[in-house]
C-alpha cells in the first residue's frame, strides 16, 4: 500500500510544506501516510471520537472512545503522525470506487439522492471525517493531510473528489441562509451534476445584509475549483447542513493544483 498525505475544526487551508511548533517548547516533527494496519485505524478512530463527540457534541451512538462505522473497512485511512511521539494527530478518510462497490453504496448516500452522480461513481473517490487534534491546529498538521491528499490523488489518477462538507447549526440561520446564497450563486454545479438532499432544512434564514462566514474545509475545496450539487441536508448525527461538494481534478484552479498535487510523500 502506497503512503500519502464531512466535518472539520482545521484552521487553514492552503497546503506549505514546513510544519510549525505546538506550543513554546515542542516542535512537532509530523509525517503523513496511510494506515498500515489495525493499531493504526484504531488511533484514527479514538482521534475522530475526541473531536467530533467529545470536543463537537456529535451523537455517533457509540460510548467506548471510537467512532467507527460500516464504511471505515472499505476506505484507506490517511493519517498525520507526531513522529516524536508517535500519536495520530490527524485523519482523513478515503472511500475509493471498490471500496464503495464492496459496501453497496457511497457514504453521500445516505444524505443525498444521487441518480445524477452515478454515470461517474466509478471515477468518484469520496473524502470525510477529516478531523485535527485541538492541540495541534497552529502546526502543520492539516498542511500534511492536504498535501498527502494531492499525493494520493496523482498517485491513483483520481479525476472526481466528493464529499459531505459540513456547517454547524449552532453558526445560525442566518449565517447558514447566506452562506447558501452565496454557494448557489457562484458554486453551483452543472445541472447534470445536481443532486437532492433527503432529509432538507425547513429554513435557512433570510440571507439579505449578511456575510457568510465559510467554514474552512470547504473554503478549502471552493478555491480549489469545487462545485456544490445542490441544497444542503440536515445531518442529524452532527447536527450540521451538509452541501455535496464535488471536484473535478481538471477543474482545479492552476495556482492551487501546483501545491495540492505536487508534493509526494514518504513510501
Amino acid at each position: 500500500m502506497s503512503l500519502i498525505a464531512n466535518s472539520s475544526n482545521a484552521v487553514a487551508v492552503v497546503p506549505v510544506a514546513t510544519s510549525q511548533p505546538v506550543g513554546k517548547s515542542a516542535e512537532p516533527q509530523l509525517s503523513v501516510r496511510l494506515a498500515h494496519c489495525a493499531a493504526d485505524v484504531i488511533a484514527a478512530q479514538r482521534l475522530r471520537y475526541k473531536v467530533f463527540c467529545e470536543e463537537m457534541g456529535a451523537d455517533l451512538h457509540r460510548h467506548d472512545g471510537r467512532d467507527v462505522d460500516m464504511f471505515d473497512d472499505a476506505c484507506e485511512h490517511l493519517i498525520v503522525v507526531d513522529d516524536n511521539l508517535d500519536k495520530v494527530v490527524g485523519t482523513y478518510r478515503i472511500l475509493p470506487p471498490w471500496g464503495a462497490r464492496a459496501v453497496k453504496t457511497m457514504y453521500s448516500e445516505g444524505e443525498f439522492r444521487i441518480d445524477s452522480l452515478k454515470p461517474i461513481a466509478d471515477e468518484i473517490f469520496e473524502v470525510g471525517r477529516a478531523c485535527i487534534h485541538p492541540a495541534y491546529r497552529s502546526s502543520g498538521a492539516l498542511a500534511r493531510l492536504w498535501s498527502g491528499l494531492g499525493a494520493y490523488v496523482r498517485d491513483h489518477n483520481v479525476k472526481y473528489l466528493a464529499g459531505c462538507a459540513s456547517v454547524p447549526l449552532d453558526s445560525g440561520s442566518l449565517n447558514l441562509g447566506a452562506l447558501r446564497a452565496e454557494l448557489m450563486a457562484k458554486h453551483l454545479a452543472p445541472t447534470e451534476f445536481r443532486v437532492e438532499p433527503i432529509r432538507g432544512l425547513q429554513s435557512l434564514g433570510d440571507p439579505m445584509g449578511s456575510r457568510p462566514a465559510t467554514p474552512p474545509l470547504l473554503k478549502g475545496y471552493l478555491r480549489l475549483g469545487a462545485w456544490v450539487c445542490g441544497e444542503p441536508a440536515w445531518d442529524p448525527d452532527f447536527d450540521s447542513a451538509d452541501f455535496l461538494v464535488l471536484l473535478p481534478i481538471e477543474r482545479m484552479a492552476p495556482r492551487y493544483a501546483q501545491h495540492f498535487l505536487g508534493a509526494r510523500t514518504e513510501q
